[in-house]
C-alpha cells in the first residue's frame, strides 16, 4: 500500500488526465458505436451523459454523416420535435450521422481541460515551479462562457427553443455590426456566431481552469511528498 501510495503522489498528474482523457472521450464513442450497429451500447453512453450535458441535436456535432451539425429545421424533417427533453432522445440517422454524447460547448469545455493539462504537463518538465494564473485571470477566463451560457438559457426560457430567441437571432449583434455578415448571425450551425462563441469560449474556460488548477494540485502533492523538517 505505501508503494502504491508513492506511486500516486509521483504520477497523480498522469494518472488524473488519464482518468479525465477516458470520461470526456467516451461520448465521441457513442456515434462509432452506433456507426457499427451496436445501437445498445451506444444508447448506453447518451444516457450516461444525460445529467453531464442537455445534448440537444441542434447544438450537438454528428459523426459518419452529411455534415458535422445541423439546424433544427432539418432536424425536424426527420424528428418532428421542438420539446427540448424529447430532442435530447434524438442521436441521429445513417444518413445524417451519430451525433457525439457532448453538446459543441462541453465537447469544448470538457475535452479540452486534460488537453491544457497534458500541455500544463509538458511545460512542468521543463518549469517544475511554474506559478498558477491569478485568482482575477482564472475568474475572468471563466466569465465569457458563464456569460453566453446564461444568455441562451435565458432566451430558451424566455422564447423558447425554436421561436427565434434574442441568442436564436443575434438580432443585436448584427445591429452592432451593420449586418456586414447576413449568415453568420442566426442559428447554432457550423460558422455561426453561436457555435463560434461556444467552441472558443469553452477553449477559454478550460484553458484557466487547466493552468489555475493542475499548478495548485502540483504544489500540493510537492509538499507531501517533502520528507519531515527535523530541528536539532
Amino acid at each position: 500500500m505505501d508503494s502504491f501510495a508513492a506511486f500516486v503522489e509521483r504520477h497523480w498528474l498522469l494518472l488524473l488526465l488519464a482518468m479525465m482523457l477516458v470520461v470526456t472521450g467516451l461520448p465521441f464513442l457513442a456515434p462509432v458505436l452506433m456507426a457499427l450497429g451496436w445501437t445498445s451500447a451506444g444508447t448506453l453512453i447518451y444516457t450516461l451523459y444525460t445529467p453531464f450535458c442537455h445534448q440537444l441535436p441542434q447544438r450537438s456535432w454528428f459523426l459518419f454523416g452529411e455534415k458535422l451539425t445541423y439546424t433544427l429545421d432539418e432536424i425536424n424533417r426527420v424528428y418532428p420535435s421542438s420539446d427540448p427533453w424529447q430532442l435530447r432522445f434524438f442521436y441521429g440517422t445513417p444518413e445524417m450521422g451519430w451525433k457525439v454524447a457532448w453538446s459543441d460547448r462541453m465537447l469544448s469545455f470538457y475535452t479540452m481541460t486534460p488537453a491544457f493539462g497534458l500541455v500544463y504537463a509538458a511545460l512542468g518538465r521543463w518549469r517544475p515551479h511554474l506559478r498558477p494564473l491569478p485568482l482575477t485571470l482564472f475568474l475572468l477566463s471563466l466569465l465569457p462562457l458563464a456569460l453566453d451560457g446564461a444568455t441562451h438559457v435565458l432566451s430558451d426560457l424566455v422564447s423558447g427553443i425554436s421561436n427565434g430567441g434574442f441568442r436564436d437571432t443575434n438580432t443585436w449583434l448584427a445591429l452592432l455590426t451593420g449586418n456586414a455578415f447576413p449568415t453568420f448571425y442566426a442559428g447554432d450551425h457550423l460558422g455561426t456566431f453561436n457555435w463560434w462563441a461556444r467552441l472558443l469560449t469553452g477553449l477559454l474556460a478550460a484553458w484557466g481552469i487547466a493552468f489555475f488548477a493542475f499548478p495548485w494540485l502540483n504544489r500540493l502533492f510537492y509538499r507531501q511528498n517533502q520528507p519531515p523538517v527535523r530541528h536539532p
